[in-house]
């Protein structure tokens, strides 16, 4: 571990204990762990005490499938409670080269700095001249800087440093931790960039046991036709024309799930006219994008994707149905440093507002914010990142920008616990109804996909019944099964998270990638032997501790676990007619879910048996009173 004090200047190497990795996993995990004890409740955000921790996966730099996957966890400005992002690329492989498995970020430099790390060399540069560049310019100037274009670069833009509730940190330029404003809070302790240089080996406990348990995980997920061929085909986006079939393709801000011309921001569109595939570090889907605009008003635009939200934050949401527009837009988010999903979903909640009269043209400068127009949200998107005019208003998130603009502005504001909804209509979906409700950074899936549930291949639907214990399983209107069905997806992504395996080995190839390949390359990786049992209590585990730092700032279930209030609202678009989803439907499967965790059923919390049997039971003193 690298532990970096800004305030102080000073940089200290630590080694990983064993006994972290046994009990933690790693990434994710341990990210919670450090998190839980460098933190207490009430710490702003935005304060230097707030630590922003890079966690590379265990399993980084092998030759396990899908594993470049880095975790970054700190408290969130946009929701004050737990806050972990989740970013490809090979920033992650590069850093457990130079020997570092993880990054402790503490204090705040006195004027703009940048981490530089060189294998065994680790310095604080000045970063001066990059404050206020774009992600591009810093990742180019920092390479001419060190003299080596191959070097690795995670950095924020403009609107990390403008301290914007959903900035990002990019790692590459073009691969994005996003959601909650991790971007603000490593602009807030004046860290521009961390570059780094690393020449060393990965080395594992048994690499012939290892090298046989990747391989045999990477013919799986390449025997699995569907999830294979899809993926490279057209990535995330496959999803958009399903979901506007289904009518759950939000539309105009969660007003309806319908959109027409929806081939037009489809992902075989953009593969089509625009877009080729993209890997991360030892990858196998390759389900990324890179799109370049040849022609029209957006001509010369080109940037990573877009993936299925940014075609729905940035088009269906916004009724804009122009691809080169959204890849523009997609362009800017990447350059300044935002989360796609909130800076689309603050365009869309404007175009709202404005449609109902609640934003005049003098609060919008002379901004036509009428439905569709593309120039508009281009312009919204740049005004954001820099906080000029109306975007400094909604650079704060949609909860505080509608408290300000009231008028009823926040029944429409589609986020819950401050957190903007990601591109799922949960009302066609029980299964990430629940998921949504009880995800500890607010209502996104990258906490739990669960398509398992909408059965897309005999042997998924197979899967699906036999975790749920239900039929109705894959049913998606139906709350029967949808609590197992939950917290299996939690753990398991839980699990993946931790060995820096990307989460889609396990959402789509269910039957592929499962808790015994994840155990037998953990084990045979570290030297750690860990059974299909303890891997999965491990997953629990650290599902249990992340609600716990939500407990401790003095939340309850009955404040925590919930929807935007649109979510209840009638969906003329779903082809069952009216909202399938009520408070009522909820609270059943809420109820079910925590007796499932062994939870106390009415507050939510964890009962002392259970953190007993986590082996938490350090979180018994602060909210278990029994």
């Amino acid at each position: 571990m690298l532990w970096v004090d800004l305030t102080h200047e000073e940089v200290e190497k630590r080694p990983v204990e064993e006994a972290l990795l046994y009990e933690y996993l790693g990434g994710r995990g341990v990210n919670a762990k450090l998190l839980w004890e460098l933190t207490n409740k009430g710490l702003d955000p935005l304060s230097p005490e707030n630590p922003l921790i890079f966690g590379t996966g265990t399993l980084g730099g092998t030759f396990a499938p899908c594993s470049g996957r880095m975790t970054i966890t700190c408290k969130s400005p946009a929701t004050h409670l737990y806050l972990k992002a989740n970013v490809g690329s090979h920033f992650a492989p590069e850093l457990k080269f130079a020997g570092y498995d993880f990054i402790v970020v503490l204090g705040r430099a006195d004027h703009p700095v940048y981490l530089w790390i060189d294998d065994e060399k680790v310095e604080i540069r000045d970063a001066q001249h990059l404050w206020g560049m774009d992600t591009r310019m810093t990742d180019q100037l920092i390479k001419e800087e060190l003299a080596d274009d191959q070097i690795k670069v995670a950095m924020i833009g403009p609107a990390g440093e403008n301290l914007v509730n959903f900035a990002s940190i990019m790692a590459s330029i073009y691969r994005t931790a996003a959601r909650g404003g991790v971007g603000a809070v490593m602009g807030s302790k004046n860290l521009k960039a961390i570059a780094v240089r690393g020449t060393g080996d990965i080395s594992v406990a048994d690499p012939d046991q290892f090298m046989e348990a990747a391989l045999a995980a990477r013919r799986a997920l390449r025997e699995d036709e569907y999830c294979w061929t899809r993926s490279f085909k057209f990535g995330t986006a496959q999803g958009v024309i399903g979901s506007n079939e289904g009518g759950t393709l939000p539309h105009k801000n969660f007003q309806d799930g319908f959109i027409p011309d929806v081939y037009k921001i489809s992902g075989e569109y953009v593969s089509e006219k625009f877009a080729h595939p993209e890997a991360c570090s030892s990858c196998v889907f390759h389900c990324g994008r890179f799109a370049r605009v040849r022609s029209g008003p957006y001509k010369g635009a080109y940037t990573a994707g877009p993936e299925y939200e940014t075609l729905v934050s940035l088009g269906s949401k916004c009724d804009i149905t122009d691809a080169a527009a959204i890849i523009k837009g997609n362009e800017i988010c990447n350059l300044m440093g935002m989360d796609i999903v909130s800076a689309g979903s603050m365009v869309s909640f404007a175009m709202e507002c404005n449609e109902r009269g609640l934003l005049k043209g003098q609060d919008l400068g002379g901004l036509d914010l009428s439905w569709g127009n593309a120039d508009a949200m281009l312009s919204l998107l740049e005004m954001m990142s820099c906080r000029k005019g109306i975007g400094d208003l909604l650079a704060d998130g949609s909860r505080i920008a509608a408290g300000k603009i009231g008028h009823g502005a926040e029944s429409f504001a589609v986020q819950a616990n401050g957190l903007e909804q990601t591109g799922i209509d949960v009302r066609g979906s029980m299964s990430y109804a629940l998921a949504f409700a009880l995800n500890p950074r607010g209502p996104d899936h990258l906490t739990t996909e669960c398509l398992a549930e909408f059965a897309y291949t005999p042997e998924v639907r197979q899967l699906a019944i036999e975790v749920s214990g239900s039929e109705k399983g894959v049913d998606s209107l139906s709350p029967e099964g949808k609590p197992k069905l939950v917290a299996w997806h939690e753990d398991i992504y839980s699990v993946s998270d931790c060995l820096g395996i990307c989460v889609f080995t396990d959402t789509w190839s269910y039957t592929r990638i499962n808790f015994e390949n994840l155990a037998t390359m953990f084990g045979t990786a570290t030297g750690i032997p860990m059974s299909v049992d303890e891997i999965r209590n491990r997953g629990e585990k650290i599902v249990t501790l992340e609600r716990a730092f939500n407990l401790r700032e003095g939340r309850t279930c009955r404040d925590l676990d919930v929807l935007p209030p649109r979510m209840f609202e009638p969906s003329p678009s779903l082809k069952r007619g009216e909202a399938t989803l009520t408070q009522e439907k909820l609270g059943q499967m809420l109820e079910e879910y925590y007796k499932l965790r062994g939870w106390n059923t009415k507050t939510g919390v964890p009962t002392a048996k259970k953190l007993q049997d986590l082996g938490l039971n350090f979180l018994k003193e602060k909210f278990v009173r029994e």
